[in-house]
């Protein structure tokens, strides 16, 4: 049996990229699958692809980082569907590559805002929610970045490092009440927001690169963090709670070094 037969689960950021993948896959395993990105078209299109699979899906255009939105798509999706059993707080900005000593307080205050505000609201309010339809998990999607530095820009990765101890401090506020919250920490995967990054990579002949300094000598896919959060959604994950999940073919398990050919 699908692991989210005859459960609803809301996925944000889910308009491309993690979040399409991960409602796709949420689908594929039996769930009724909100889809709230800010991007309407995106948000329309993830749903008729689920749709076209024979998934049942709701398109919500909202901003994942503001109050009044995140209150307003949860009771969207609990009163299309009845209930909501997860929920991926997966909404993301990258922050650019602007330089440190250049960048300005509103630049990090939109990260913090989408990034952190974001998934802490998706917490505040989708927590109670979930515990009103018998409990539940929040996977947030935190990154490789927000657990040692050069993975990304710096308001990025402090946000990132704020999800991770988000999910900590949150899974201990609700002790007890039967809700799990965990992260998902990505490391290079091909999205939007890195296509600038592969592109010029390639640009320059360097595609093979791409990934070179994991053991896995490779960029990750946005199916891959999919499989992840799904299954840290679910029962197969009923013991995984405040944990930090980095699936990044390696990347945070070494220290820098110079990469050498793989021995064959």
């Amino acid at each position: 049996m699908a692991r989210f037969t005859n459960k609803a689960v809301l996925v944000t950021g889910a308009g491309s990229g993690i979040g399409r993948a991960s409602a796709l896959l949420f689908s594929r395993e039996g769930a009724a699958v909100a889809v709230v990105d800010r991007d309407a078209a995106g948000a329309e299109e993830s749903v008729a692809l689920i749709a076209a699979e024979g998934g049942r899906a709701l398109a919500l255009p909202a901003d994942a980082g503001r109050e009044a939105d995140v209150t307003g798509f949860l009771a969207a999706a609990e009163h299309a569907f009845g209930r909501l059993d997860a929920i991926h707080a997966n909404a993301g900005i990258g922050g650019g590559t602007v330089p440190f000593t250049e960048q300005s307080v509103e630049l990090w205050e939109e990260v913090l805002r989408i990034n952190l505000i974001g998934a802490f609201l998706a917490i505040k309010h989708g927590g109670p929610l979930l515990l009103r339809h018998g409990g539940g998990a929040i996977v947030c999607t935190a990154s490789v970045a927000g657990l040692r530095a050069n993975a990304a820009g710096a308001a990025y990765s402090a946000s990132k490092a704020g999800v991770i101890s988000l999910v900590q401090t949150a899974a201990d506020a609700f002790a007890g009440s039967g809700l799990r919250i965990n992260a998902v920490c990505p490391g290079l995967i091909e999205t939007g927001m890195t296509a600038g990054l592969f592109a010029a990579a390639r640009a320059k002949g360097k595609g093979d690169r791409i990934g070179q300094l994991n053991p896995l000598r490779r960029a990750g896919a946005p199916e891959e963090i999919a499989a992840a959060a799904v299954f840290l959604a679910s029962d197969e994950a009923s013991y995984i709670n405040g944990q930090a999940l980095a699936v990044d073919g390696g990347l945070s398990s070494t220290h820098p070094f110079v990469p050498r050919a793989p021995r064959g």
